[in-house]
């Protein structure tokens, strides 16, 4: 449904030399998938998004939406934004303030090339607020709506032309932490039960790994991994996507045994840790050992014999309801874990570190290292 190509968008900065905020990207959104644009602010996620809606004409590459090319950089095609198959949801959701939710959503109608009768321009408002459920509010002005109805409201007027294609730019972000939550649920249902092909842009990780088919990672104008929720969190590529996607501890390492069905063991300053190996790790190379705060395990007590036990003593501990978010130093290195929210730690206190052989990786020093603009 989408198809982007050698993607390049270069910005001219005060010496004319060109910024890439765009370089050279390809990917493919599949028919009724939820695909999202991940990354820190200028990343180029939303001028990518912007190329594809024709608010912004790239210098390179080539767009097709819903089987039309809207952008050939190699003959000059540039399909202006208005006659391209898309909705698109701002993230300041740009309603207008004078007008009632009714004509607020009918706007695109009354504008667009395809002239229709008063009857079908309300036909298609009431089925869009009834999608959105909103229905009932059409004679209310848009600015008595509160923030989840105005974002539904930004939503309804671009379902209204029934578009192929859904673009929203960061669409969640202006709204405080409970109703960006109900949301998500909300957004991504919609999406489930109308199965448009929607890309989604957010530097947002909860929301990028809750709501996506498919996750790409932005830095520096490049896309650095692609792939689903589940695989770009456990299994990074890189460094960046690692701290990137929630927190990872790293612990610098050498193999020092290769197992079967690609296990092993990395010794480390810290004590041998049994853990996954990626696959070309061989006995001798340098790798970092990676393993989430919340697959660390704490005991008070040492625990039974079992495999990648460590001695450390706690060094901070935040009670933060739902968990208890604690640091532990375990001789040169600092684990970050997130712990059930009735233990019950003090600063100093002794602890066993548990390392589930299951939850640690072994990745090549070099990989994890490298820096993002060199791909």
């Amino acid at each position: 449904m989408i198809e982007v190509k050698s993607l390049i968008k270069i910005f001219a900065d005060r010496d004319n030399a060109g910024v890439r905020a765009v370089n050279d990207i390809s990917f493919t959104v599949d028919e009724g998938r939820f695909y999202t644009l991940l990354g820190p602010s200028g990343c180029g996620k939303t001028t990518t998004l912007r190329c594809i809606a024709g608010l912004e004409k790239a210098n390179d590459g080539e767009i097709v939406v819903a089987g039309q090319k809207v952008f050939s950089a190699a003959n000059g095609t540039f399909v202006p934004a208005y006659r391209r198959s898309i909705g698109m949801v701002f993230q300041s959701y740009a309603i207008w303030p004078h007008m009632t939710v009714f004509e607020n959503v009918a706007f695109p109608l009354r504008v667009g090339k395809e002239r229709l009768s008063n009857s079908d321009i309300k036909k298609k408002v009431e089925a869009a607020l009834a999608q959105v459920e909103l229905g009932g509010y059409e004679e209310r002005m848009a600015t008595q709506l509160s923030g989840g109805q105005q974002q539904r409201l930004a939503l309804a007027r671009a379902l209204v032309r029934q578009p192929q294609v859904l673009l929203l730019d960061e669409p969640l972000s202006n709204l405080d932490a409970k109703l960006r939550e109900r949301m998500r649920v909300e957004l991504r249902e919609l999406q489930r039960r109308l199965r448009i092909t929607t890309l989604y842009v957010t530097h947002d990780q909860i929301e990028a790994l809750s709501m996506s088919n498919v996750i790409a990672v932005m830095s520096a104008g490049v896309i650095i991994q692609e792939g689903a929720p589940r695989e770009i969190y456990l299994q990074p590529k890189s460094k960046f996507v690692a701290n990137f996607i929630g927190s990872t501890n790293q612990i610098n390492g050498q193999v020092s045994k290769v197992g079967s069905e690609g296990t092993g063991v990395v010794h480390t300053d810290t004590g041998d840790v049994c853990c996954g190996l990626l696959p070309g790790l061989t006995q001798g190379t340098k790798v970092i050992v990676m393993v989430r705060p919340e697959s660390v395990v704490l005991h008070q007590k040492k625990p039974p014999e079992n495999e990648n036990i460590i001695e450390g003593k706690v060094g901070a501990a935040m009670f933060l309801g739902e968990y208890v978010d604690c640091t532990v130093d375990i001789g040169k290195n600092v684990l970050q874990t997130h712990q059930h929210y009735t233990l019950q730690l003090r600063r100093g206190d002794p602890v066993w570190v548990e390392l589930p052989a299951g939850e640690c990786m072994a990745r090549f020093y070099v990989l994890i290292n490298v820096s993002v603009g060199d791909g």
